[in-house]
């Protein structure tokens, strides 16, 4: 019907009546025109200087930081995340902002000697112009932040999709970003907007579901732009006999259960070495437990994110019991306001059911076992996407032959699987991640484009 127009609304994943926010969706047509007004307002961002972008991007982390309390409460509301991860979500974003108001004065190429006779020949990184970002709504202002604020740093604009349960977290950060018009812009949307916003930028930066990624690599691949896209991972964790299982147990239950386990860099699946199954399996059983009482159900794990998320989640449980699989913890929703699960640990489950072989992000793990750690790698490798890999060993020689040979983005040895340093280069492997690095410096090259200049001598022969 002419003149229909889409909203996009957010609930309260904890409270399922409480509408968070319904804003009118962009459209493609709007997606392409916010895209040539950032494109039209990306030349005087540049023209600010090394010392311009510096002070617009500390301001906007003073900003945030201001607004810290009123930024975590918008987070538990928005996306459910318990308050404590909420406020370290608020504090991590700071951070970033004030690392890459630093960006702006790195070097940005080199002087190189000629081959031969004088002149001057040097390589220069310069901004590709409209930088589209595409992020989730689990980290929704971490996330967008480390995407756009190293893309404002070397001097692109930005247009940012977030998902639509992220709506009302975006939003309110550009707004205290306080950027100059056109430089940091937030489209409301879905499937249409995305589409659009990866038809029309000039870089493209993506973190989300495997399938929705595929597609925006196969698009802009087509038409020849850069892109980098995080994706789906399948973590595992490896516990060798000799670990200190009760720290382990605990490193895991939070990875498994933190946040109800929508992070990319949760573990669903653990990997038990000899005798370390069976006081593992004990441990671990009674902390996810202890996180399903009603206090730390709220303050540590909280809910899923939505209803069809719950769904397809208990869908999983029940058909691996169905099929022979044991509850060692948990198992069963919670009839209570919002969509909550138990933290949940299932053993024998049977080679190739999906919990086995893909993400569900939800508090829910697989207890496998292992002979050994030529074994236990075997199956932590036995996936096609792996971000996130920890081992839990009192051995250094183990742990360094296992970072060696895990095919994984990240190997953290006796920690939680769940955890990003901004300051450092960060990517998952084979289907995890696609393209360059994200975070730390690395992700500066990304958005920019590299030019070899060559400069000689007015009327000289070559």
């Amino acid at each position: 019907m002419k003149g229909f127009q889409v909203s996009v609304s957010s609930y309260n994943p904890a409270d399922p009546g409480d509408l968070v926010i319904e804003v009118e969706a962009a459209g493609g047509a709007g997606t392409t025109a916010a895209v040539e007004r950032a494109r039209a307002a990306q030349a005087g961002w540049l023209a600010l200087g090394a010392g311009g972008r510096s002070a617009a991007l500390g301001r906007a982390a003073d900003a945030v930081e201001s607004h810290a309390d009123e930024l975590a409460t918008l987070i538990v509301r928005e996306v459910g995340k318990p308050h404590a991860e909420a406020r370290g979500e608020v504090a991590r974003t700071v951070a970033i902002w004030r690392y890459y108001a630093q960006a702006p004065y790195a070097a940005s190429g080199a002087v190189h000697e000629p081959a031969a006779g004088p002149g001057l020949l040097l390589t220069r990184r310069r901004p590709y112009g409209v930088a589209g970002l595409i992020t989730p709504w689990n980290f929704p202002l971490a996330i967008p932040t480390w995407k756009a604020a190293p893309a404002l740093a070397v001097g692109n604009t930005v247009v940012l999709k977030p998902a639509p349960e992220g709506t009302a977290c975006a939003l309110r950060l550009a707004e205290l970003a306080g950027l100059p018009e056109g430089v940091l812009t937030v489209l409301p949307g879905g499937g249409e907007e995305g589409a659009a916003l990866v038809a029309a930028a000039d870089v493209v930066s993506f973190t989300g579901s495997t399938a929705v990624g595929r597609a925006v690599v196969a698009a802009t691949t087509e038409r020849g732009i850069p892109v980098q896209a995080e994706m789906g991972g399948l973590n595992a964790a490896i516990v060798l006999p000799d670990a200190d299982i009760a720290q382990a147990a605990a490193h895991l239950a939070a990875a498994i259960a933190g946040y109800a386990g929508q992070k990319c860099t949760a573990t669903s699946r653990v990997i038990a070495v000899g005798d370390a199954y069976e006081p593992l399996a004990a441990a671990l059983a009674k902390a996810l437990a202890a996180i399903a009482e009603p206090t730390a159900l709220t303050e540590v794990c909280g809910p899923v994110i939505n209803e069809p998320a719950l769904d397809r989640l208990t869908e999983a449980v029940d058909t691996a019991v169905a099929a022979g699989a044991t509850a060692l913890a948990g198992g069963n929703r919670i009839e209570r306001d919002g969509w909550f699960l138990e933290p949940t640990l299932l053993e024998e489950v049977p080679a190739g059911h999906p919990l086995r072989t893909e993400e569900f992000f939800g508090p829910v793990a697989v207890l496998l076992r292992a002979a050994d750690l030529d074994e236990a790698i075997a199956v932590a490798n036995d996936t096609r996407h792996s971000l996130s890999t920890s081992v839990h060993t009192r051995d250094l020689d183990t742990a360094l032959a296992a970072a060696d040979r895990l095919d994984a983005g990240m190997v953290r040895v006796n920690a939680p699987s769940s955890g990003v340093d901004f300051h450092v280069p960060f990517s998952g492997a084979k289907g995890a991640g696609h393209g360059p690095r994200e975070q730390g410096q690395a992700v500066l090259d990304f958005y920019t484009a590299e030019r070899t200049v060559t400069l000689l001598p007015a009327g000289s022969p070559r």
